[in-house]
């Protein structure tokens, strides 16, 4: 009987360890990329947005001019005339604002088939993957924040060009960061063969300004 008792009680202490493992490498996990490198990470690739003005943005685009060890670091522009949009991207390093004219180097962002991750700033962490569930968070840098996803389709009903493409939605707080008095929460929208299809900017007025993203390439 002392037998049998040992070996219950050492089997439990096993499951619980493992059950323990599971949950600590899940919470890291959520933090970090596996996958293969994106096409759409590679030297090259540009990225841009609509060449119609929304919400005082226009003209946005940037294109991949290293890729090292998986990192690819981008290069762009835009003309910003929306003063809440341009706080929220002076949180970003490399960023230049000389009147309505926004530059920035050396962003860098992690894009894999599994899906992409902010390397630089405060945002910096996992913007999404595109096997997650509804409910799935991913830390927000340091910050003890998360940012949720909030959304995923299932079926081809997001506008994006000439298509209509299923889209996974995660939603952030952008209260953690400097200068984004103004705006209530931000919504990145992607897809598993396009990437990042878009971009969603609540306002505290509860207005919002949804901008479209196009790569040159896709997986």
């Amino acid at each position: 009987m002392k037998k049998l008792i040992g070996l219950l009680l050492s089997v439990t202490i096993l499951v619980l360890c493992l059950s323990c493992e599971k949950l600590f490498n899940k919470d890291e996990d959520a933090g970090t990329l596996g996958g293969e490198q994106s096409a759409m990470g590679e030297v090259g690739v540009t990225v841009q947005s609509t060449s119609i003005e929304i919400a005082g943005v226009s003209n946005f685009s940037a294109s991949v001019i290293a890729l090292k060890s998986g990192i690819s670091t981008y290069s762009g522009s835009a003309t910003v005339k929306n003063d809440l949009i341009k706080n929220m991207v002076s949180n970003f390093p490399g960023v230049t604002i000389i009147g309505d004219k926004i530059s920035i180097t050396g962003m860098q962002m992690q894009q894999t088939t599994e899906g992409i991750k902010c390397i630089t700033g405060a945002g910096a962490g996992v913007l999404v993957k595109y096997d997650s569930k509804v409910g799935d968070t991913y830390p927000l840098g340091s910050t003890g924040k998360v940012r949720t996803v909030v959304s995923k389709t299932g079926v081809d009903d997001y506008p994006y060009g000439f298509y209509k493409i299923k889209t996974i939605q995660v939603e952030s707080n952008p209260n953690n960061l400097k200068s984004t008095a103004g705006i209530s929460k931000i919504t990145y929208i992607a897809n598993h063969k396009f990437g990042l299809v878009g971009v969603k900017v609540a306002f505290e007025d509860g207005s919002d300004a949804s901008f479209p993203v196009y790569s040159s390439v896709e997986d």
